[in-house]
């Protein structure tokens, strides 16, 4: 009875180690069994609404210097971040480009580190703030012959940005985005690109 009970002891114990020597070796990260987290454009919302305004340097302001200022417009991404893998990966940097029906006005970039928790979805938020001086100037440079084609003025095309994306009546696109996952000695750049909302 007792030689019965010995073996019965070890039985279950070499179970448990060969259980969680399988598990140490699949949870183990490498370039092989790496699976590329996948992200989401979850939200998108305008923070403070400011309306639409813009006075040249020939204003003079009732308080402050005289100076070319526009209308601020702070934007939040958030993504869902979704980590397939049986262990956590860092989301090393991540950055991505804003653009208005087809205009693109800025370049956001976060050099932030963020864990992604193994087997989880987790969010991330991307704050950044444009303003409509900085769009001019960006629209002056890139975007003329986009414009021309349209039929638009840029004093018209900002306009109806801001008054139009913080009520999403105008889809915001993020492209050209890229997201550097590291787990170990595993990395992986992970591309994406998303409108909000979706087109229906």
């Amino acid at each position: 009875m007792h030689r019965k009970y010995i073996v019965t002891v070890c039985a279950i114990l070499g179970l448990v180690f060969l259980f969680s020597s399988c598990a140490t070796m699949k949870s183990k990260p490498s370039a092989s069994s790496f699976k590329k987290p996948e992200l989401e454009l979850e939200s998108f919302q305008v923070t403070q609404y400011d309306e639409y305004w813009y006075y040249s340097k020939k204003v003079e302001p009732t308080k402050g210097k005289a100076g070319d200022r526009g209308a601020p417009l702070p934007m939040k991404f958030l993504l869902a971040i979704n980590n397939p893998n049986p262990y956590p990966v860092k989301l090393e940097r991540f950055q991505f480009t804003v653009s208005f029906e087809g205009f693109d006005l800025m370049t956001v970039n976060d050099d932030n580190t963020y864990w992604i928790p193994a087997k989880t979805t987790d969010h991330v938020s991307a704050h950044t703030l444009i303003t409509v001086r900085q769009a001019l100037l960006s629209l002056l440079v890139t975007g003329g012959f986009q414009l021309k084609e349209k039929g638009w003025s840029p004093w018209e095309a900002l306009e109806r940005w801001w008054n139009k994306v913080p009520t999403l009546e105008v889809p915001v696109t993020v492209k050209g985005g890229s997201a550097t996952f590291a787990a170990d000695d595993v990395t992986e750049v992970v591309p994406f690109e998303f409108v909000y909302p979706e087109e229906e």
